[in-house]
């Protein structure tokens, strides 16, 4: 039995085939970076939404734009994104022979460079999306805002019963995939990295003194140009440099934290994380004179804060206690992830609809 299943971590060395170890470990790697740092930026957006509420609000963008440049320094400076060279691993070009491969310092040619940037931050940026959208089509639906007979609601149904399905199929392929490269019938652990036209394979002694030799004839280089251009030009180059080798650096001391927020932030932990930072609960409005003319409350207590008319469809916030149409509420809550009169954070999901005895 130990010898059907020795190929599996032993991989034909003489293909320099990473194992299927190493490969599940880097693409885990990033995975694990996005939550956690999402969740740093939620514990911050709720302490103070004033300063760190737009990095809650445009994370995705933000996070996209990051791993973009990140991505793009080491695929043109070690030929892998940043988990793969932070395991020793490099891309090759598929149809490179063994005697003719690149080094991995030369970087990858620029139609494989972009097709791996846009398989490694554009399809996971879209995908976040695309979750996203389900999961405010699946809230609209149970509070059926729409009409039944409505070719919309027909339509968006349609595609959350066909989500799943689509998203089984998408897992389903890649697990396929790791399957075959796991059984050696397959070069690729991914189906993206065949699209892409490269394959995976371990840094070799040659790639790493090239690279060596490479930081080296960086440092002798940083001289004084002749003119003012080239001192510019150098000046440019330096700061670029400067800003992509310390965000590499910093992420790669941070990652085992990283790691470690993720598992922190984990479905087991979610009970401490709710008392840690959970948000105080709002005193009840006893302040406010409905008398007066107050700028945020009407003087009614059946209006609704937003429309001023009366409320249709109560909804409560959970993080404040007030009261508004859903149709508003949930129409700002989605623009602003904040509650219109006290600025709490929050989400659609804090929504709750309030059904009267006469209901």
């Amino acid at each position: 039995m130990a010898e059907h299943g020795a190929h599996i971590t032993t991989t034909s060395v003489a293909d320099d085939q990473p194992s299927i170890f190493e490969v599940v470990a880097q693409d885990s790697l990033m995975t694990a970076v996005r939550p956690a740092l999402q969740h740093v930026v939620k514990v911050l957006a709720e302490s103070s939404p004033a300063h760190y509420g737009f990095f809650w609000r445009w994370f995705d963008e933000i996070f996209t734009l990051l791993d973009l440049l990140l991505q793009h320094h080491y695929l043109s400076k070690t030929s892998a994104s940043f988990s793969e060279n932070f395991y020793g691993l490099k891309r090759i070009v598929m149809g490179d022979s063994q005697k003719f491969q690149r080094l991995a310092s030369a970087g990858l040619p620029k139609k494989h460079l972009w097709k791996s940037v846009m398989f490694l931050v554009l399809l996971p940026y879209l995908r976040v999306k695309l979750e996203k959208l389900v999961s405010s089509l699946r809230e609209e639906d149970e509070y059926s805002i729409h009409p039944p007979s409505s070719r919309w609601k027909r339509f968006y149904r349609a595609f959350l019963a066909a989500y799943p399905f689509a998203n089984m199929a998408w897992e389903g392929w890649f697990l396929v995939q790791q399957l075959q490269y796991i059984l050696g019938k397959a070069q690729h652990h991914s189906p993206l990295l065949k699209l892409a036209g490269v394959r995976l394979g371990r840094l070799t002694a040659q790639d790493i003194q090239a690279m060596e030799q490479r930081l080296e004839e960086a440092s002798i280089m940083q001289q004084p140009g002749r003119s003012v251009s080239e001192k510019i030009k150098s000046a440019l180059k330096k700061a670029v440099g400067g800003v992509a080798l310390s965000l590499s650096t910093g992420l790669s001391v941070g990652v085992f934290f990283l790691q470690f927020l993720d598992w922190w932030y984990s479905s087991e932990n979610q009970e401490t994380i709710k008392s840690l930072t959970a948000l105080p609960t709002p005193p009840p409005p006893v302040h406010l004179d409905y008398n007066s003319d107050s700028p945020l409350l009407p003087k009614m207590k059946t209006v609704c804060p937003l429309c001023r008319k009366t409320r249709v469809n109560d909804t409560v916030l959970a993080t404040s206690g007030y009261v508004f149409c859903y149709r508003c509420v949930f129409n700002y809550v989605r623009s602003h992830q904040a509650c219109p009169i006290t600025g709490y954070p929050t989400e659609v999901q804090h929504l709750i609809k309030l059904y009267s005895p006469e209901n």
